[in-house]
């Protein structure tokens, strides 16, 4: 299958399970690949043929920075969600979430999931 990377998104949002997330937000990035079958765009040259990544890139800001919730698992779900049911052409994704300032003690990069979701038939 081909695929469409879009990668090191980043966004600002409200989620976590501790109320100063929820109060003072914090960065989140997303790395997503969508599955589709690119060959009639390519053979067409025709954009309605594809997925347009400024398009994708709205989707996934709405999502991020919209609803508040608890866990990164749930934001990667609603988000696959949304991809889904605004491009009838994606046949999958996968979808990265990273939460590079948990209030969690160590020393790391960031904390991160990971889901890959086909569309239902």
């Amino acid at each position: 299958m081909d695929k469409i990377y879009v990668n090191q998104m980043e966004f600002w949002g409200y989620h976590g399970l501790f109320p100063e997330e929820n109060k003072l937000g914090q960065r989140f990035y997303v790395d997503l690949e969508l599955e589709l079958d690119l060959k009639p765009a390519a053979d067409s040259d025709d954009m309605t043929k594809s997925i347009d990544y400024g398009a994708i890139y709205e989707v996934t800001k709405k999502t991020v920075e919209g609803k508040h919730y608890k866990l990164v698992e749930t934001v990667a779900e609603k988000l696959a969600h949304e991809l889904f049911g605004e491009f009838p052409l994606l046949q999958g994704c996968l979808v990265k979430v990273y939460k590079p300032d948990p209030p969690i003690p160590g020393h790391y990069k960031s904390v991160a999931i990971e889901i890959y979701r086909r569309r239902e038939t």
